[in-house]
């Protein structure tokens, strides 16, 4: 929640830089006050946390704090206390990596676990990362004024693997903030409070590196190997997604700590199914919704259901519009990016989608919820599109997807009276 405060902020003070094409005229300046700015950040953060506690501080004496420790799949010791159980959820969920050496640096390089106890806003900054939060908040400093460069050893940003996507993407952002792909970064000391940031093009200086590089599950003192199963390289138990069940044994894992998709929404969803078989007599198997991924770039970043690589594209027809000359994007003067619809070549059935485009965290939505009904292109053409929308968007997609389909079916978009 505090980066999307932040990103809100920095967009509203983006959005200047429109008022001269907008007819506007500004008179006299805007400037930034970032102390403000992360002041707000933390105390809606704090707000939001605040709520959230309240839950287990309710629970009274049936809420224990302390390290935990595994004997076996159904004993703990608590604080030096054994507890016999019926059942045991683990749900510790993660924390960002930090390599060590780079710990050295103190309080010049941060996580996002400390990117907002910052009381002011550095002047300059290296985003090590450009997965979602390090993507999100590269752009929205830059945007507030700080000068960022980003860096990535991958080839793509925003966890994007469809290439004509990435490629779009990467071009309009690189047009807010320098990005230096598949770069291996050293930091050194440059001889003064700043860090010097080296890889394979580029040699400068910075106040602040930005560390996001990805996350660890909280496993350290749980001793999960007296579980007596098998443990992969994180220290993990194999589980089952639909139960999440660890083997046949009264165990249970959620969230970030068994990093299967680290998002909330399916960290929430994991702890519903956990929680429900945790105090069943039966373990019940539930399907899970469509996946939905969004990075609130600008233009929002999104995957919906089955991703470009994991894609049969000798099964799979791809519909896509290019956003450069969507009518209601460029009323907002955001007609930019592209969205790539996937499809199944001799059904129609949709299965997936990615999308770096204006309004996509909101289009996303929409078709995952069709691919999670099981809807075809064809079907998709028979629902409403306002006029003038972004949305329209989709249906030019899903127009390109369905002339490729080799079931095509013919006749108007308007369904028929039955």
């Amino acid at each position: 929640m505090p980066s999307k405060m932040l990103i809100e902020a920095a967009d509203i003070y983006h959005k200047r830089h429109l008022y001269e094409e907008m007819g506007f005229k500004l008179n006299g300046t805007i400037e930034v006050d970032g102390k403000a700015v992360l002041k707000r950040a933390r105390g809606l953060r704090d707000m939001f946390v605040s709520s959230v506690k309240r839950a287990t501080n309710n629970l009274g004496d049936k809420n224990i704090s302390g390290r935990a420790k595994s004997l076996a799949p159904d004993l703990l010791e608590v604080n030096g206390e054994q507890i016999r159980t019926r059942a045991m959820i683990i749900a510790t969920g993660s924390t960002p990596i930090m390599p060590e050496p780079w710990k050295n640096f103190g309080d010049r390089i941060v996580t996002n676990a400390e990117l907002f106890e910052m009381e002011d806003l550095p002047k300059s900054m290296a985003v090590v990362g450009l997965g979602a939060i390090g993507l999100e908040m590269a752009q929205a400093f830059s945007r507030l004024g700080v000068e960022v460069t980003g860096f990535d050893a991958l080839k793509t940003i925003g966890g994007i693997s469809d290439p004509e996507v990435a490629a779009s993407a990467i071009e309009l952002l690189t047009k807010e903030f320098p990005i230096h792909l598949e770069s291996r970064v050293t930091l050194e000391e440059d001889g003064s409070d700043r860090i010097r940031v080296r890889s394979e093009d580029i040699d400068i200086s910075v106040d602040k590196v930005l560390v996001s590089v990805g996350r660890k599950p909280n496993t350290a003192g749980l001793h999960m190997e007296n579980l007596g199963v098998p443990l992969n390289g994180l220290g993990i138990p194999e589980f089952n997604k639909h139960t999440m069940q660890v083997g046949d044994l009264p165990v249970f894992i959620a969230g970030d700590v068994n990093t299967r998709i680290p998002l909330l929404a399916e960290a929430a969803d994991d702890g519903h199914i956990a929680g429900v078989n945790s105090i069943k007599d039966s373990i019940q198997s539930y399907c899970r919704r469509t996946f939905i991924g969004i990075v609130f770039t600008h233009p929002n970043i999104a995957s919906v259901g089955t991703k470009f690589r994991d894609l049969d594209l000798e099964n799979t027809v791809i519909g896509a519009m290019d956003y450069s000359g969507q009518a209601r994007a460029m009323t907002a003067l955001q007609n930019h990016g592209l969205l790539r619809l996937y499809a199944e070549k001799s059904t129609g059935k949709l299965i997936g989608a990615e999308m770096a485009i204006p309004d996509g965290e909101h289009i996303a939505h929409s078709i995952s919820w069709a691919i999670q009904r099981g809807l075809t292109v064809f079907e998709m053409l028979e629902l409403n599109f306002y006029h003038p929308v972004t949305e329209e968007g989709v249906r030019a997609a899903l127009r390109v997807a369905a002339n490729k389909i080799e079931k095509r079916e013919s006749g108007p978009e308007i369904p028929l009276c039955r």
